[in-house]
């Protein structure tokens, strides 16, 4: 019968077969799917691990959280998997073990902490609209808390925290349902986050206003977006670039393609972390793999070639964007870098001393290679110790962003000691300081002050002569630090998005 069947049917040809390109094609996407169900696999048990610690912690009394420093002096905690730095669900579980009344703006302060995690703008109003959004929404917070896996209080879903945002409707409705809402007790940290916290040293240093500006160090009626700014900046180069084509120059003929492709795609999302990583000397290279990333969630981009083509301009027109904007602070990173340059010509690792008096050392050594020879396999054995010469490269790139990691870091730890003597409960995750909703206003005052008195010190002079007795042999060789701008470092006092 099977021979019967084939006859009437006719033999079975492969009517087309799948060309190389085809082919390639789809084995890049079964890899790429691959790598995505190996990532979803790894997110799923290091989930499951902080829900078992906490699991565990739920009814102690009190957790506490031992830190130690790195070699720049920013602070990280001993434990590895349910911290205060961890993720969103990390952040939403833990509370102080302290209760404090809200007092007179505690509850404000909730609801502008819940327009903060909710995001999608209401992150970026002035603080008098954050809490009128949140009070506007109070129905949808009470329900989230109430029934937050129901059909009706699903909305914290949306946020960009969701789970601290969670936590913060759930604060929100016992404080609300309260007789006295000034005088319930909350334990619940309330964050003040810098703004791209890296550019403002960066600003501060250099006395950069135009840059001081974009990152909220001089008073505003509203709170400057630095990502928004530079994607405003970037807009208006690329526009430059479409209007400005010589149809004889191949180039420019090119250049005006690409930013035709590119202009409708400019916002905030697709610069944000390039201007965030710039402060740790992003190159060319890493700033194209940032925006390709964020092409590929795009429509149109789906072409790997055109997407690779469109980020690469986009990157150096957002980093020419950086310089127009942030000259000063552009000046004192390239500063940094001579400095690291010349110290480097005497096969010498860079050191300095951090305001607080912590001696840095830059551990960048070339590596040893040392190769192991079995019978089943060969394997290479990489080490670093002392004995090796200094990585001069890496010692260069990686001198400004340690610099200012040393300098953030002692902003915290002045912070967190000023805290510990007003008798205010501070918890602090880099440039993120905490603290209970009654005390934001005493934190915000003390934080501003610390970062004045931080930076009135001449820290670049410091730093200058510091170099210069350190390294005898090349003293002669360091260029004095860039003239200051014309920012004056008092204005932060008065701003209030400056941490917010």
């Amino acid at each position: 019968s099977n021979a019967t069947q084939n006859e009437r049917n006719g033999p079975l040809y492969a009517t087309a077969l799948p060309s190389a390109k085809e082919v390639g094609e789809f084995m890049r996407v079964l890899n790429r799917t691959k790598q995505t169900n190996r990532e979803l696999h790894s997110q799923r048990c290091d989930f499951a691990i902080k829900i078992e610690v906490a699991r565990e912690m739920r009814n102690e009394e009190r957790i506490y959280f031992p830190h130690n420093v790195d070699f720049r002096g920013r602070a990280y905690t001993m434990h590895a998997h349910l911290n205060h730095i961890g993720s969103d669900f990390c952040r939403g579980i833990l509370k102080f073990a302290d209760a404090k009344p809200l007092g007179r703006n505690g509850l404000d302060w909730l609801f502008i902490q819940c327009a903060n995690l909710y995001g999608s703008g209401a992150d970026k109003l002035p603080l008098h609209q954050r809490v009128e959004f949140g009070k506007l929404n109070l129905e949808n917070i009470k329900k989230s808390a109430e029934d937050p896996l129901g059909p009706d209080g699903s909305w914290w879903q949306d946020a960009d925290d969701p789970w601290q945002c969670l936590a913060t409707c759930m604060e929100i409705t016992k404080a609300t349902n309260s007789k006295d809402p000034a005088k319930f007790m909350c334990n619940l940290p309330i964050h003040q986050d810098g703004s791209c916290n890296g550019l403002q040293h960066y600003a501060a240093l250099g006395r950069d206003f135009a840059g001081g500006q974009a990152v909220n160090l001089v008073p505003a009626d509203r709170g400057a977006d630095v990502y928004t700014g530079i994607a405003n900046v970037l807009r208006g180069i690329v526009q430059k670039d479409i209007e400005n084509c010589d149809y004889k120059d191949e180039q420019s003929v090119e250049r005006m393609k690409l930013a035709k492709l590119l202009i409708d795609q400019v916002d905030r999302k697709l610069v944000k972390q390039t201007v965030m990583t710039s402060v740790y000397g992003v190159t060319f290279v890493g700033a194209r793999m940032q925006i390709q990333a964020r092409l590929k969630e795009r429509v149109g981009f789906e072409n790997e070639s055109v997407r690779y083509r469109v980020a690469a301009y986009a990157a150096k027109r957002t980093l020419d964007a950086l310089n127009d904007m942030f000259q000063n602070a552009r000046e004192v990173m390239e500063w940094l870098t001579h400095c690291a340059s010349v110290v480097t010509k005497v096969n010498a690792p860079v050191q300095w001393t951090t305001p607080l008096g912590l001696p840095v050392l830059q551990p960048y050594r070339n590596k040893t290679q040392k190769s192991v020879r079995t019978l089943l396999q060969t394997f290479v054995l990489r080490s670093e110790d002392e004995k090796q010469k200094v990585n001069k490269s890496k010692q260069r790139s990686a001198f400004p962003p340690n610099y200012i990691h040393s300098i953030d870091s002692t902003h915290m730890m002045m912070t967190a000691l000023e805290c510990s003597r007003a008798n205010i409960t501070f918890a602090g995750v880099h440039d993120s300081f905490w603290t209970h909703a009654g005390d934001v206003p005493v934190m915000s005052r003390i934080l501003r002050e610390k970062f004045i008195e931080l930076h009135k010190a001449p820290l670049l002079d410091n730093l200058y002569e510091e170099l210069k007795s350190t390294y005898p042999e090349v003293a002669g060789e360091f260029l004095p630090p860039p003239e200051y701008g014309d920012l004056d470092i008092e204005t932060v006092r008065d701003s209030t998005y400056f941490f917010s």
